[in-house]
């Protein structure tokens, strides 16, 4: 190593940054994480700069600039966008033997400032010795990654446990007693939001002397794996895949997404298969609970969100009946990828301002949804899981009165390698599928915009009592080839 890295305290000391311009605020930005007494030294101050010594922040500093400026302080930065100025300034603050770092000159500098991942009091820093400051953000995301967000806050809650821990815990049980906050039952509890309980379990085990049960607690999350590319999933979904003991999925989990997870962890496949039954939910919901009756941490892993058409209500329910402690991990729904696929948004003002999700899919023996009812104007439908079904919805939505001619989106393999979108209208939907193949992973976009005119009460009345959705569907796709034909023959005259 040619720099060796450590912290510096700040507490009531002063960090000087002479320069009034955007490299000086880039360096105030910095040290405004820490509790520095900020000093700048510039006649003038850009707003962002002024802004903080209005605030009572940082501190102006005008005049000439002497060693006496620079004396004491921890360090010191130097940018003020003139690099004759900043070696100038270099010499005068070395005089005052303080650590400097001089903006853009290297070899100016005695300290450099690396990559933070800050989770307060947890700091993680990240350096190249100036090498290579793109690696060190690319480092920086990783680690980002891989850091729950709460993890600062926790760090903080035991921080004030120390004391009563040296008091009351032995020093022989001291690491474990560490060993089981940090792994086991209290930051599981912080991390899926139950702050009062995880601090709960940390007092108990301190009264009794640091005593914990040796078993691990287990627990459920069910995380959502997002429309399908990995790089979709959140923070916290990755992090829940590198804690499991076992991962349960759904056959629309790219395969990819399971490589994120820890490679001894377990894999068990229960996808269902339409038609088929080979994984019954009620067997889900069962070999779930058992897992977790092991003492193992249990990922639920669901494509898209798992609390939009997921079958999230039964495992929840499984959960509570058992007494097992359950977290929920959204994750991107396949509606809203495909929106930002084709850059085209779910909602648009003055044409669609409401947005509803249904389902192709209903319970054996159940009726026929009445899809018709939510066409109404201003609204862009979402069908899910609604391919086989398509030849219905297309009807009873022409039914309901929007025109065969109603332009509906088909994207399918939303995020994957394979992802393909087909513009359609109701009347050819049918066709259009059988046309170019799509089945399965495929949601279905209509929009109802405000200004779409709708058949007449009659029309609708008469296209009610039909219950051949197939035929109305091929119906409509005659009126719309011939609504095309008239068109060409118009423009032809």
């Amino acid at each position: 190593m040619k720099s060796f890295p450590m912290f510096i305290k700040t507490t009531n000391r002063r960090v000087v940054i002479a320069g009034g311009g955007e490299q000086a605020a880039q360096k105030a930005r910095l040290m405004l994480k820490t509790d520095a007494q900020i000093v700048l030294l510039a006649d003038r101050l850009e707003d962002e700069l002024q802004g903080l010594v209005e605030a009572h922040r940082a501190t102006q500093m005008k005049g000439p600039i002497s060693a006496s400026s620079f004396e004491g302080a921890a360090m010191v930065f130097i940018g003020t966008g003139c690099p004759g100025i900043d070696a100038s300034l270099h010499a005068i603050a070395k005089a005052a033997s303080v650590p400097v770092n001089v903006v853009d000159q290297p070899d100016l500098c005695d300290i450099t400032t690396p990559s933070l991942v800050d989770r307060e009091p947890v700091v993680v820093a990240i350096g190249t010795e100036g090498t290579a400051p793109v690696l060190a953000r690319g480092i920086k995301t990783q680690i980002e990654q891989l850091l729950d967000p709460s993890l600062g806050s926790f760090a903080a809650l035991a921080g004030r446990m120390r004391s009563a821990v040296a008091q009351k815990v032995p020093r022989a049980q001291r690491r474990a007693f560490w060993g089981w906050a940090f792994r086991e039952a209290p930051w599981q509890a912080h991390k899926r939001g139950a702050e009062r309980e995880a601090a709960t379990l940390l007092k108990e085990a301190i009264s009794n002397g640091g005593a914990v049960e040796a078993e691990a607690t287990g627990s459920i999350s069910l995380v959502g794996a997002g429309p399908g590319a990995r790089d979709l999933l959140t923070l916290r979904a990755v992090e829940r895949l590198q804690e499991a003991d076992i991962i349960f999925y759904d056959r629309l989990v790219d395969p990819e997404v399971l490589e994120l997870a820890r490679r001894d962890a377990e894999r068990v496949f229960v996808g269902k298969v339409v038609g088929a039954s080979a994984w019954p939910q009620e067997r889900i919901c069962a070999v779930i609970v058992a897992a977790v009756k092991q003492g193992k941490r249990v990922v639920r892993l669901k494509s898209g969100d798992p609390m939009l058409f997921g079958r999230a209500t039964e495992e929840l329910d499984a959960a509570r009946a058992a007494g097992i402690p359950i977290e929920v991990v959204p994750g991107i729904t396949a509606a809203s990828a495909a929106a930002a696929a084709l850059q085209r948004p779910l909602t648009s003002r003055g044409e669609t301002d409401t947005v509803v999700f249904s389902t192709g899919q209903t319970q054996p023996g159940a009726d026929t949804p009445d899809w018709h009812s939510r066409a109404v104007p201003g609204t862009t439908l979402a069908f899910y899981m609604a391919i086989g079904k398509s030849a219905e919805i297309a009807a009873q939505l022409i039914a309901r009165g929007l025109p065969a001619s109603t332009k509906v989106t088909v994207a399918a393999n939303v995020s994957k390698p394979s992802q393909s979108f087909v513009e359609t209208c109701l009347g050819a939907l049918d066709r259009d599928l059988k046309k170019h193949q799509i089945n399965g992973c495929s949601i279905l976009l209509v929009t109802c915009p405000r200004s779409a005119p709708m058949q007449s009460a009659d029309k609708r009345e008469g296209a009610f009592r039909s219950t051949d959705f197939a035929a109305q569907a091929r119906r409509a796709d005659a009126e719309q080839r011939s609504f095309r034909l008239s068109e060409h023959f118009r423009r032809v005259l």
